[in-house]
């Protein structure tokens, strides 16, 4: 039972993380409400599918620049500064949403370009943010710590969504932005009160090339490249959130909806909050394939079962088994990339957890356009399973990476304690 409980040394044992996990905790709360008030605006504004969808396209190209360029500053500065500088432009955009929304004739444009910025603001913010932990915990209690990140992470995932759908039906989008208003002052305050966070020494100046380095120093780690690509297709064949609508329709389960979007966060919670075991897992490559297995193999059950009730219990072990494969991953990366060039990993990681679901999103659409609904759940989940197989054959360094053997990891364990030594 000691081991199903999580972990709670991170937070004994360092101020700086507290602070980092009670900001991300608030923030977080409030990002998810303007979430789902921002696609309920635009609705409620035009009444057009299309004007909704548009929303992802107008999130996606920023992401992707903003992201890959917020690694390389990441890399090259105070991640502190950086992570609290942009928390402010999130709030000040947040602010302006909410003055669009208490217009008598709400603008649609501004929606859009705050949606842009937005994504601009979180690509860069993204890398620093991920790669504070590294250097606000000690080495050992990494999975410890984003075990934690993710119990607040969940429960706002399904907290969030909830509340702005009750402000949004009863009082419109306006205080919805207020409220996430309020939580971006409440991080700012957390964030201020922690130590700097300066960049490693010798930190190369932001450029492209760095950017480039960055990604061959990925592409030359086998094991670290088949995470990337095992999340990609994980997300691009059985990320059918897009199609719950008409899922609900054709189980004749309207009420349900909400469920459906919340499934797999409730499981992704219950995982998140009896994680005391994965500190002992070390074969962190075999944990996220196995992982991203059951992803595809729950998410096709969700497709082939007609009851509502078995739909949300295989949404449930779905969300659950990729927070488990979550937990690997940034186990995997934190662990064995150097301090120098964590940020610019965390940029490149950041693409596949962005691309993979939008990606996803149209494959789920079109695939239940020719085959239905249920058809395009099961079939993606059963591709998710060969593919991530696939991967698994072809990459035997993934299934072979061990952290007390890994080289890269034993170097960065080393260096970590070499620091310390210093320090002291």
């Amino acid at each position: 039972m000691r081991k199903l409980r999580p972990d709670l040394t991170p937070w004994r044992s360092s101020r700086d993380f507290r602070l980092l996990w009670g900001s991300g905790s608030i923030s977080s709360f409030g990002n998810l409400i303007t979430y789902v008030a921002v696609p309920l605006q635009i609705k409620q504004l035009t009444g057009s599918y299309l004007a909704v969808g548009a929303i992802g396209l107008v999130e996606l190209v920023p992401l992707i620049v903003f992201g890959l360029w917020g690694g390389a500053l990441a890399d090259a500065l105070d991640r502190r500064k950086l992570v609290l500088g942009t928390e402010a432009g999130l709030g000040l955009i947040t602010g302006l949403l909410l003055l669009n929304a208490l217009l008598p004739h709400p603008l649609l444009w501004p929606i859009y370009l705050a949606t842009a910025l937005v994504a601009a603001l979180d690509g860069l913010q993204r890398p620093a943010l991920d790669t504070l932990v590294p250097r606000v915990v000690e080495h050992d209690q990494l999975t410890a710590a984003f075990a934690l990140v993710s119990i607040y992470r969940n429960v706002n995932m399904v907290a969030g969504p909830a509340l702005a759908g009750v402000l949004v039906a009863s009082a419109g989008p306006a205080p919805a932005f207020a409220v996430d208003l309020a939580t971006y002052a409440c991080s700012l305050v957390l964030l201020a009160r922690m130590r700097q966070v300066p960049p490693p020494t010798g930190a190369e100046r932001p450029s492209l090339a760095g950017i480039a380095a960055g990604v061959r120093y990925a592409c030359s780690r086998p094991e670290l490249l088949g995470t990337y690509l095992v999340d990609i297709a994980a997300m691009f064949f059985a990320f059918p959130n897009t199609i719950f609508p008409f899922l609900a329709d054709r189980l004749h389960a309207h009420w349900a909806l909400g469920l459906l979007y919340g499934a797999t966060a409730v499981g992704s919670l219950l995982v998140s909050a009896t994680a005391g075991w994965a500190g002992q897992v070390h074969r962190h490559g075999r944990m996220v394939v196995l992982a991203a297995l059951g992803w595809g193999a729950a998410m096709a059950g969700a497709g082939l079962f007609d009851n509502i009730w078995l739909v949300l219990l295989c949404l449930a072990v779905a969300g659950g088994a990729d927070m488990v494969s979550g937990l690997g991953r940034s186990t995997m990366w934190n662990q064995s990339i150097p301090d120098e060039l964590r940020g610019r990993l965390a940029g490149v990681e950041l693409l596949s957890y962005s691309v993979g679901p939008q990606l996803g999103q149209l494959r789920a659409g079109s695939t239940a356009h020719l085959v239905g609904v249920r058809g395009s759940v099961w079939l993606g989940g059963l591709a998710c399973v060969l593919s991530v197989a696939g991967l698994a054959a072809a990459l035997p360094k993934l299934l072979a990476y061990d952290a007390r053997t890994d080289p890269h990891a034993v170097a960065v364990r080393a260096a970590r304690e070499g620091q310390q030594r210093l320090a002291a």
